[in-house]
């Protein structure tokens, strides 16, 4: 059952049975007994106003044209004969008529009556003497002159002793009808009274009843009452056009300059209000019968009607409009009798009967003005036909109002048995915010706590959501929001509530939304964490750090560690991604343990992780950073029987104010990875203001600029010369180094500068500058470079998977072909290996131009002997760490020897590279390496200082050093000496795997 405010009490037995009778009285007993009556009144009681019949009296009449006396008619009028009644067929010719009066006629008290409603003045003369009687003219005013005076619709002569002989002229508009009639006084004043009553009761009635029609459509808003209460105004216009009291409106006299327009406007309006009405009274069931076309070509046949009636004479509109009314007759007829047989519509029934009646009354009038029939006009007229259209019609509104009552309860009942049945929780508020009425669904959603007429909205829900209601009739009509309740049984749910505002009430919905907040948390949660271990991802430390920036800007201290696992890999690699997922779980659960509530984790790779700590000091950062890793090293993983130990590295940094998102986890990245390397605490700390902190800073800034595609200045190259073993004075060798200067001048340092260039992508760019200023360079200084026989270049691995920078190097070399033989250029063994087969294309396209290719850092990653035979290189230059203090490590002179050996065999050339000392050198000597390149030899120089020197023997400063290599036994494979001091073509003979002859 619906709940709702509590109703009153049921009377007791005998006061119900009381009230029911008096309801049945009332409702249904007066109104019959009064219809009762009435018929037995109309059936055998007397009538108020009896009157005699009145006796027509017989004339001659004939109509002129011009203007004549009474005497010049008299002689025709005599020549006609006799009749009672003249029709004048819209003839506005003056009419004269003789009368020849009986002796009865003539009796005192006697009076002849003119009843013509069309009669517009009125002259008569004694017939015998010509002697005048009297004159009447309704455009001169209301009353008459002599014995003539206006009687109801006409005029009548009263006079204390009448003519024998009586000669009248007559005037009228319209399709008047003149008789005469001859009365007593009293039967006229009896007549007289009736006429006023019933104009009076005609007026009052259909006025009253417009009134009410008026006043119903207002309230309701209805706009077919309104059209209905302007039809029966005009209907009582029409009525009193033809009862012939239209001179007059609500007992005041219509000027007589008015009454002729007024008449033509009234017929004009009741023909257009009557089709409006028809329209919109009836649209949906023309629309489908398929008539509406039809009905409104006739609408649109009423503006020609409405101009009619202003600018037309009436002897001209009267045949106007009755045209427009037969068609328009015909057509709506024929609309309605289709929406009748289709529909059986009871409205359309009532108001067809209005219609008829209405329209075939006026119609009849029409047809008995035009052709002059007898016993139309007087017992059916437009009079008789108002009343009794106007009240079919009031039916026919009645019976509307009926059907829409009954739609009204059909939706009520159905809006009921949605309230009752609907699963969402639908509620009324008063203005004080106690529940009015509550469906079903509200009382389970609630509970039990839930009392219609006594619980408040706010003992249920929290007080700031009542405030949100009453807003609800603010600029948002309807208010939305999400509210939670604490039902009894102890269950929390949530709910979304939607109101506004209906008068004085406060009407909403209540919808259970607990699982979808639910889910939507879950969704939100996995949106924002690692489904694996639990703790942020990505986006949610993302959105976590841009918090913590904020936060910065207000004064707060903020705190970002990046944590890297050491060798976890191998554990996925081992034991498999299972072991390794269980450990990662292990290790989240271990690092959060330190972590006070404003400290968050995020796993951001594989085994990466950034701990973002807001509102924290650095040295209290510290501290956390150094517990984790305690907690780390504490005690091994365990998954199954397996204990795995793990490690981690962490670099902490304190973020300074204006950084980006991107920045500081590149800065904390950057010192985990210097903490991976050479701290073994494993924790490398960026104070804001630090050395490494404004390194760092000067890093991203570079990278910035190299991102957004600024020209990069300040570059500059630099050589180290390469010294030969065998022929230090007959050659002059070097690699060129990249060097930069920033905007102050000062030396940028090239490692910097690397990383910016890879971080920026950017190294294809800063690789194709070296490559033509190398070029440019050797190409201007190419005389005073004679004992050059290559120079290296180092080319960063993107480089090399850059095709567009492969093809404009290609390009290169093609327009500086005469010294492009010089260029040795140095590919990394881990560049080699990603991808042989495009590094074998680079060594031979390279080649073709007749450059040559190095293998740079030989043995420094997980060297593979056998590649060497799939990749043509030229010179293999072993890495530095097995030439740095090499006689310390007696494996590394072994590791040097094999590689030189190594390379004899496959007809390459060696360099040794980081020879720091004198007996680096010598021991490199011994084992038959072919070049040196370190600071024992010399130091990077400038290009001037190249182009003075004549050999790399000139660099050595050390005179024990330069002593030894002179001491060097010449080499006598003039093969060899050829191929550094000859130009040699390329060997496309050769396949992989051959040694080749180093002659060229």
């Amino acid at each position: 059952m619906t709940s709702g405010p509590s109703s009153p009490a049921a009377p007791s037995g005998a006061t119900a049975r009381i009230e029911h009778g008096l309801q049945f009285l009332a409702a249904y007993l007066v109104p019959v007994l009064a219809a009762l009556l009435s018929v037995w009144a109309l059936w055998s009681w007397p009538d108020e106003y009896p009157v005699g019949d009145g006796r027509p009296l017989a004339f001659t009449a004939m109509a002129v044209d011009t203007p004549r006396s009474p005497a010049e008619v008299l002689d025709g009028l005599a020549r006609h004969t006799p009749r009672t009644e003249w029709d004048t067929h819209l003839s506005e010719h003056p009419l004269w008529v003789s009368l020849r009066l009986a002796p009865p006629d003539r009796a005192p008290g006697r009076v002849i009556d003119f009843p013509s409603r069309h009669a517009t003045a009125m002259r008569c003369w004694d017939g015998d003497g010509l002697q005048p009687l009297g004159q009447i003219d309704r455009s001169a005013g209301p009353g008459g002159d002599g014995a003539l005076r206006p009687s109801r619709t006409g005029f009548v002569l009263t006079m204390p002793q009448l003519p024998a002989h009586v000669l009248c002229e007559a005037r009228f508009t319209g399709p008047a009808r003149f008789s005469a009639i001859g009365r007593s006084t009293a039967d006229l004043a009896v007549l007289e009274r009736q006429f006023h009553r019933d104009a009076g009761w005609l007026d009052g009635g259909l006025l009253l009843l417009a009134l009410f029609t008026l006043v119903a459509g207002i309230i309701n808003r209805e706009r077919n009452y309104l059209i209905f209460a302007a039809w029966l105004v005009i209907n009582q216009r029409m009525a009193a056009l033809s009862g012939g009291w239209d001179y007059q409106w609500l007992g005041y006299l219509v000027p007589a300059d008015w009454l002729t327009p007024l008449r033509q406007m009234t017929v004009a309006l009741y023909s257009t209000v009557t089709v409006v009405l028809f329209r919109f009274l009836f649209g949906t069931d023309l629309e489908r019968t398929g008539t509406l076309a039809w009905v409104r070509g006739v609408l649109w046949a009423c503006l020609p009607v409405l101009v009619g009636g202003l600018v037309l004479p009436f002897a001209l509109f009267l045949p106007f409009i009755w045209v427009a009314t037969a068609l328009g007759v015909c057509v709506l007829g024929y609309a309605l009798a289709v929406i009748l047989v289709r529909t059986r519509s009871p409205v359309a029934m009532w108001y067809a009967a209005s219609m008829a009646i209405a329209l075939g009354a006026s119609l009849y009038e029409v047809i008995a003005a035009a052709l002059g029939l007898k016993g139309l006009i007087g017992a059916v007229n437009s009079m008789t036909a108002a009343l009794a259209s106007s009240l079919l019609a009031s039916l026919a509104i009645a019976e509307q109002f009926r059907q829409e009552h009954l739609q009204r309860l059909a939706l009520q009942a159905e809006l009921q048995h949605t309230f009752d049945f609907l699963p969402i929780g639908l509620f009324t508020l008063d203005t004080q915010g106690q529940f009015i009425s509550a469906n079903p669904a509200a009382h389970a959603l609630v509970g039990p706590g839930l009392d219609v007429g006594r619980t408040r909205w706010d003992n249920l829900f929290p007080a700031h959501d009542w405030a949100q209601l009453q807003h609800g009739d603010g600029a948002e009509p309807c208010v939305e929001f999400e509210t939670s309740l604490a039902r009894e049984d102890g269950m929390t749910r949530r709910f979304l509530v939607r109101a506004a505002r209906a008068g004085d009430k406060i009407e909403g919905t209540l919808q259970d939304i607990t699982d979808k907040v639910r889910a939507h948390e879950h969704l939100q949660f996995l949106a924002d964490h690692d489904p694996l271990t639990k703790v942020m991802n990505r986006r949610g430390v993302e959105a976590c750090l841009s918090r913590g920036l904020q936060r910065l800007r207000r004064g707060k201290p903020l705190a970002v560690a990046y944590l890297d696992l050491d060798r976890f890999k191998l554990i996925n690699d081992l034991y498999g991604h299972v072991a390794g997922d269980a450990v990662l779980q292990q290790v989240c659960e271990r690092v959060q343990e330190p972590l006070s509530p404003h400290m968050y984790l995020g796993r951001i790779g594989g085994d990466e992780f950034l701990l973002v700590m807001l509102d924290t000091p650095l040295h209290r950062a510290e501290t956390v950073c150094r517990d984790v890793l305690l907690r780390l090293m504490h005690e091994p993983f365990t998954v199954g029987d397996r204990a795995f130990q793990v490690r981690g590295s962490i670099g902490l940094i304190e973020v300074s104010p204006g950084a980006s998102p991107k920045d500081v986890v590149a800065t904390a990245d950057r010192a985990c990875r210097e903490a991976k390397r050479a701290h073994a605490s494993g924790l490398v700390v960026y104070e804001h203001g630090s050395r490494a902190f404004r390194d760092h800073e000067a890093e991203m800034q570079l990278v910035e600029r190299l991102a957004a595609g600024q020209n990069i200045e300040g570059l500059f190259l630099e050589m180290q010369p390469i010294v030969s073993l065998r022929h230090p004075h007959q050659s002059l060798n070097f690699e060129v180094l990249l060097r930069m200067h920033d905007e102050h001048g000062s030396r940028v340092p090239t490692e910097r500068l690397i990383r910016a260039g890879e971080n920026a992508g950017r190294m294809s760019v800063i690789d194709r500058w070296v490559v033509e200023s190398t070029l440019r360079w050797l190409t201007e200084h190419e005389a005073r470079l004679p004992q050059n026989q290559f120079v290296c270049l180092n080319l960063s691995g993107a480089s090399l998977n850059d095709e567009r920078f492969i093809e404009d190097m290609y390009d290169t070399l093609e327009r500086h072909r005469g010294v492009a033989h010089r260029l040795c250029f140095e590919v990394t063994e881990s560049v080699a290996l990603n991808d042989i087969a495009n590094t074998r294309r680079f060594i031979d396209r390279v080649r073709s131009h007749g450059a040559k290719v190095a293998l740079d850092d030989f043995g420094a990653g997980y060297t593979s002997f056998s590649y060497l035979k799939d990749l043509p290189a030229d010179i293999l230059k072993i890495d530095g760490s097995f030439i740095v203090n090499m006689n310390r490590h007696p494996a590394n002179v072994a590791i040097v020897e094999a590689i030189v050996s190594l390379a004899q065999n496959l007809g390459m050339k060696t360099i040794a590279e980081w020879a720091e000392d004198f007996e680096t050198v010598e021991t490199l000597a011994e084992i038959g390496v072919d070049f040196v390149q370190g600071y024992a030899l010399s130091r990077p120089v400038a290009a001037q200082q190249i182009l003075a020197a004549q050999s790399g023997a000139d660099f050595i400063a050390d005179a024990r050093l330069g002593d030894y290599l002179n001491s060097l036994p010449p080499d006598d494979d003039l093969a060899n000496v050829d191929w550094v001091l000859g130009h040699p073509e390329p060997d496309t003979t050769r396949q992989p795997g051959q040694s080749r002859s180093m002659s060229g």
